[in-house]
């Protein structure tokens, strides 16, 4: 038999009850599909995370108060645990590291502002002028914090976009006297709207100088410090120098915690990978069951076409020719079955995208290949059993059925 006709027999044969066939292709489809759309999201949460701490700023080396040992940081341990607080201190000894080019402090609470009648609760980010530049946030209107002695804050505020809409509306916030909790402070800037990033939104922000906000919470302690080094290749250094400068301080105790950007993208990339990895294999066992049903549509098929089968070995088909009439059916229904899978696929990850714009919901072109050759090779492989049993049947009692 002509490979031309092994294939247009196949055909015909596994049209021949389009419900059937339908069925069988519709498992098939539904196993692809489930691959692309969890892998798409799977891997989505990867880039959105990495996206995230990437917008935090280039470079960047961020020291915590509390040492972490193993199993990782944890803000409950460092706010019981740690021997020394971080202080505005410990945060200008650091510009003195040859790697480092800038350096922000950050003190962190809620309060309350009040202006014109309005009040809402905020949470107040007590930093320094430099902020701005090593987080790159742009300013929307005004200026930001200003340059000075780190210990003396001007009363002066800078808000975020949605505090400036519910406190102002359409008016200008600009030069405007707020009451942030018990201090009195003039907005000198607003930021240009960011939104949500990292649980923190800096659109609900209030930035005043450090020295008011410690004021302000009565306390000396900083929630972290962010350093920025003078590039990718000096990150290494300036952890190193940033623990030395501190140990120094701090008694000969190591007891903050120096992360470095580029150790939280890895961190999260490999978790965010295996979770891909995960889904990914958790939605392929829905092939295997869909492989399952070809097995036993094939066997139907097998008892339904048995005449059939008898009436091809008597005009000369060998076994081997029965085998890949049965091998090629099986394939093509899973070709179909995997080729609409992939459509649906991509359809459902189009609308995730649509309904989350910020959410990059597109499958990895690893996932899509995989759920392919998964499905065909699962067809295939399941289609063997069927197919041998076609080839083993007595072409006299075959025909003896019809």
């Amino acid at each position: 038999m002509r490979g031309a006709d092994l294939i247009h027999f196949a055909r015909r044969a596994a049209t021949g009850n389009p419900l059937r066939a339908s069925l069988l292709v519709l498992a098939m489809a539904i196993g692809v599909a489930a691959v692309v759309v969890l892998t798409a999201l799977g891997d989505g949460a990867r880039r959105y995370v990495m996206h995230e701490f990437s917008s935090l700023g280039s470079n960047l080396v961020i020291v915590l108060p509390g040492r972490s040992q193993t199993g990782g940081f944890s803000p409950g341990g460092a706010i019981t645990n740690t021997p020394r607080d971080l202080t505005v201190d410990d945060a200008q000894a650091l510009l003195r590291a040859s790697a480092v080019v800038r350096v922000a402090p950050l003190a962190v609470g809620t309060s309350e502002i009040s202006a014109g009648g309005k009040l809402r609760e905020v949470m107040v980010a007590g930093t320094t002028a430099q902020y701005t530049q090593l987080r790159n946030m742009a300013m929307a209107q005004g200026r930001f914090l200003a340059e000075g002695d780190w210990r003396r804050g001007a009363a002066e505020a800078v808000i975020g976009a949605k505090v400036r809409e519910e406190m102002f509306g359409n008016t200008s916030a600009l030069g405007q006297l707020v009451r942030i909790g018990d201090r009195r402070v003039r907005i000198v800037g607003v930021l240009a709207a960011s939104g949500q990033g990292l649980g923190m939104n800096t659109d609900e922000l209030v930035f005043v100088p450090v020295a008011l906000a410690q004021a302000m919470f009565n306390s000396n302690t900083l929630f972290r410090i962010l350093i920025e080094a003078h590039g990718r290749d000096a990150i290494a250094l300036a952890k190193v120098q940033v623990a030395d400068i501190l140990k120094l301080r701090h008694d000969g105790e190591q007891d903050v915690t120096v992360i470095t950007q580029d150790a939280v993208l890895a961190t999260f990339d490999r978790l965010l990978g295996a979770l891909t990895l995960g889904v990914a294999g958790i939605a392929a066992i829905s092939l295997a069951v869909a492989g399952i049903l070809v097995m036993n549509v094939m066997l139907v098929s097998v008892t339904q076409r048995t005449a059939e089968i008898g009436l091809l070995k008597a005009l000369g088909a060998t076994g081997g020719v029965i085998r890949l009439v049965f091998l090629v059916e099986a394939a093509m229904l899973s070709l179909a079955g995997a080729l609409l899978g992939f459509v649906l696929g991509q359809a459902g990850a189009a609308l995730v995208r649509q309904l989350y714009p910020a959410f990059p919901a597109y499958p990895p072109d690893w996932a899509v290949l995989a759920g392919l050759a998964t499905a065909l090779v699962t067809g295939i492989l399941f289609g063997v059993l069927p197919a041998r049993r076609a080839a083993r049947l007595d072409p006299v009692q075959a025909l003896a059925k019809r």
